[in-house]
């Protein structure tokens, strides 16, 4: 097979290792004939110039001839390996691509617009895979080996990285690296069809008259972007702290303070966990604290916070309803070292929780609030809430999108009256109910 029929043909798995050869090949050839110390004192930029300049010589000095594309896209991919992350680095430089995810190196796939697909890209090899990865790794002081198999970090350039590699992982070095998304605001969630106007208008009335929200959802719904916009409609004079496992939320308020946890080192030492912030934000005296994900023992520190002063916070939990997000607070709860009776931490959760937003991801890739529920139950009974909004989807039609109606229902009189106190209208849409409609409020057994 010619060159030229190698470069082209990315999809065929020889043709791709033949390419890979010869990237190396070059690659070589750059390094023997470049200065190191010099490209040492180089900015990124100037490096990657003067890096293409090196190679474009190399190849008009030793061929083969190749048409314009072809040089650019070979002196592209030697550079990249030289420099970058190779095949990655392109995906990388994508803005479209928000999660990537390599499952061996003849397997990548990316997710765009909420899509998962499968790119016609591979590494030549897993020891080049695993070069990259531990590329990835150095950069935040980490390494990954057999001893030390699973690696999870963020990057200096924000993304969130996981790594795991064989023994654990049987289909070869698998790494997945997800951006976090651009800061979305509320009105441009009713933009993309998230939650509507009157939704809105709820939520940012919650907000301000400091109800405790806990935003629940699956993977990849939208929790941290929804949190994030909610966030926005805190008072700019407010001091928040926000703690989170991934510093991914990105507050526009003056006075935030961002934690984060931090990973035992190679030792298996100098662990910080989001127990350990949350216990020590308490000593900040903060307005607020946004939890960006409870997943553990912590969840009862939180719940004591925002029972005792701190009301007003913000967290999100995995869990696929609005009861279902409540029982799982209680099990996260009872993870922490305090021995507490599960009917005592009905008692926290009913008197901590307020509000829970319910997100879901439909199969066309978009993200709704499908539900917003108020915690009406007290004490020890068991798990009550009523539904105030919700979406409601229409049969899937033959172009596969997502389509349907939110629909607001009745305020509990005693949601109305403490809004009413803390100077915040009730959006138009909601009425006031004189009673519990049984038929909004639904029972969980905790």
């Amino acid at each position: 097979m010619s060159l030229r029929s190698r470069i082209a043909a990315p999809d065929d798995g020889g043709a791709a290792r033949e390419d890979g050869h010869l990237v190396a090949v070059y690659r070589a050839k750059l390094l023997e004939e470049i200065d190191l110390a010099e490209m040492s004192s180089l900015a990124t930029a100037e490096r990657r110039v003067r890096l293409e300049r090196v190679l474009g010589h190399i190849i008009s000095r030793e061929g083969p001839v190749l048409s314009s594309a072809e040089r650019s896209q070979l002196i592209r991919r030697v550079v990249d390996e030289a420099l970058g992350l190779g095949v990655l680095e392109p995906l990388l430089a994508d803005a479209s691509i928000t999660e990537i995810m390599v499952n061996g190196p003849d397997s990548i796939f990316v997710e765009r617009a909420g899509r998962v697909e499968q790119l016609p890209l591979r590494f030549a090899s897993s020891e080049q895979l695993m070069q990259t990865i531990e590329r990835i790794v150095s950069t935040v002081n980490r390494r990954v080996d057999e001893s030390n198999p699973m690696v999870d970090a963020r990057l200096p350039t924000g993304e969130r990285v996981n790594v795991i590699i064989p023994p654990l992982a049987l289909t070869g070095p698998t790494l997945t690296i997800r951006r976090f998304p651009r800061a979305y605001t509320l009105p441009e969630l009713i933009g993309l069809g998230s939650l509507d106007e009157q939704m809105l208008m709820l939520l940012a009335a919650f907000v301000r008259a400091r109800f405790n929200l806990i935003v629940s959802g699956g993977t990849g719904s939208g929790k941290t972007t929804l949190l994030n916009a909610l966030s926005g409609l805190i008072p700019s004079q407010e001091r928040i702290i926000t703690i989170e496992d991934s510093a991914e939320l990105q507050l526009q308020q003056e006075h935030v303070i961002r934690l984060e946890t931090r990973p035992p080192n190679v030792e298996g030492k100098g662990q910080i966990t989001i127990r350990d912030l949350v216990r020590n934000s308490l000593r900040m005296r903060p307005d607020r604290i946004i939890v960006g994900e409870v997943r553990g023992g912590e969840t009862l520190d939180m719940l004591q916070a925002m029972s005792t002063g701190h009301d007003g916070s913000l967290a999100t939990v995995h869990a696929n309803s609005a009861e279902d997000a409540l029982m799982r607070l209680q099990t996260l709860g009872s993870m922490s070292e305090v021995l507490i009776p599960f009917e005592a931490l009905k008692d926290q959760i009913n008197s901590a929780v307020d509000v829970v937003v319910q997100l879901a991801r439909y199969p066309d890739g978009s993200r709704k609030v499908v539900e917003i529920a108020l915690v009406v139950s007290h004490g020890r009974e068991q798990f009550r809430v009523a539904t105030v909004s919700r979406f409601v989807p229409q049969p899937l039609g033959p172009d596969r999108i997502v389509r349907g109606r939110f629909e607001h229902l009745p305020l509990p009189r005693s949601i109305a009256e403490k809004l009413y106190g803390a100077g915040e209208p009730l959006p138009p849409a909601f009425g006031v109910a004189d009673a519990l409609d049984v038929l909004n409020t639904r029972q969980a057994i905790g």
